[in-house]
């Protein structure tokens, strides 16, 4: 995250004592990636982040995979996902490798307890919903279309404003961030990057809680989930200041790339981790050479599996899916655009496409849970029928 952020009470210099009106010093903390060496932020608490009443472990997390080891592209539904849960409990594993873990859930409650998730990064796109996600830095409002990073380690909690939300989470193993080709040697987002750090939201309101008792902190470590009691409000900073910290985009604040002929997906990439890329399709105009085609060429990409998630029920190259689908195209089989949709895509000036799209660089597992919501026929969907 290159952006320096800076929130509250904060003294001139790190690691001097900063006192507390009255007497006492405040409690200063280290958070940051990559021992110290990465992106980091100094907090300053008004209690000791280590105070802590009681511990207990919750249950195992590991992922079950499809024992079914046939190559075939895939297709989830997660439409026939239940609307229930929390957004913590309630994430129904998709997809994953030893790099990411993609889920998905489709929350009706905030759930009051704090959560960290110390195994990674997490990406959340909310295709539906509005809200506030909370945590020490300070509140961040979210609404349909952001897509939301938290660094590793730093605690939040999600409140929903109405009704049903629907969330697509990405827990990477490694660090996300801006692609290395969008920015220049001081981190800055160059001329020619399809976002800005305009476009970036960030934490703008530090409200500080200086309150005694008991406090439920869920802790995601490893394969397992943990509860950790705290003897305060763990929002408790009066200021903090670095480049660590919850951000957000909004997708239809990415500006597509377009061309006089089609563009290869590197130019909708929006995130890198390590491992895997991140990608927006968005609505935009469509190729303007006379006799472009503008529908993706087939392609075998080697190296890499393709997942898309579809966030309308509209896709240039796609029959057969709907809002919430989720498709994984692997290794080893072309892809390629559905029958009828190569030759319809001609002259036409547009596309209002919506989609993410995740590429892998290790082969990706369908977790156990997903086969409930698997459209099995999806492999054969690109056999000709007298409608196409």
């Amino acid at each position: 995250m290159p952006i320096y952020h800076r929130l509250g009470d904060v003294p001139a210099k790190r690691h001097v004592a900063h006192r507390k009106v009255g007497g006492g010093l405040h409690q200063e903390e280290l958070m940051g990636n990559l021992g110290f060496t990465g992106p980091s932020s100094l907090l300053y608490h008004l209690h000791r982040p280590t105070a802590v009443l009681s511990v207990d472990f919750l249950g195992q997390t590991a992922w079950d995979a499809d024992p079914d080891p046939r190559l075939r592209h895939r297709h989830l539904r997660t439409s026939q996902l239940p609307v229930a849960g929390s957004w913590i409990s309630g994430r129904v594993p998709l997809l994953f490798n030893g790099d990411l873990a993609i889920s998905h859930a489709r929350p009706t409650d905030g759930d009051e307890r704090f959560f960290r998730n110390a195994a990674g990064d997490e990406y959340l796109f909310v295709a539906d919903g509005e809200g506030t996600l909370e945590s020490p830095f300070g509140d961040l409002p979210f609404r349909a279309g952001d897509q939301i990073v938290v660094p590793r380690g730093i605690l939040y909690r999600m409140r929903f404003d109405r009704g049903a939300a629907r969330l697509l989470v990405v827990e990477s193993r490694g660090w996300l961030r801006w692609p290395r080709r969008f920015r220049n040697e001081l981190g800055q987002l160059q001329e020619g990057a399809p976002f800005c750090e305009r476009d970036i939201q960030r934490p703008s309101e530090l409200r500080t809680f200086d309150e005694q008792g008991e406090f439920e902190l869920v802790i995601k470590q490893a394969d397992g989930l943990h509860s950790v009691v705290l003897d305060h409000h763990p929002f408790d900073l009066v200021g903090w200041d670095g480049y660590y910290y919850p951000w957000s985009f909004n997708i239809h604040d990415f500006e597509p790339i377009v061309g006089r002929v089609h563009q290869p997906p590197p130019v909708h990439q929006f995130l890198e981790a390590d491992g895997f890329v991140l990608c927006n399709f968005c609505p935009r105009p469509y190729d303007f050479q006379p006799d472009s085609i503008p529908a993706p060429y087939n392609h075998t990409n080697v190296g890499s599996d393709e997942v898309l998630f579809y966030a309308s029920s509209d896709f240039m190259s796609r029959k057969g899916i709907e809002y919430g689908s989720i498709t994984l195209h692997p290794d080893g089989i072309p892809h390629g655009p559905h029958p009828g949709r190569y030759e319809a895509s001609i002259g036409k000036p547009r596309t209002e496409e919506l989609a993410v799209m995740i590429d892998t660089f290790r082969p990706l597992r369908v977790a156990g849970a997903a086969l409930a919501i698997e459209d099995r026929e999806y492999l054969r969907s690109w056999i000709e029928t007298e409608e196409d």
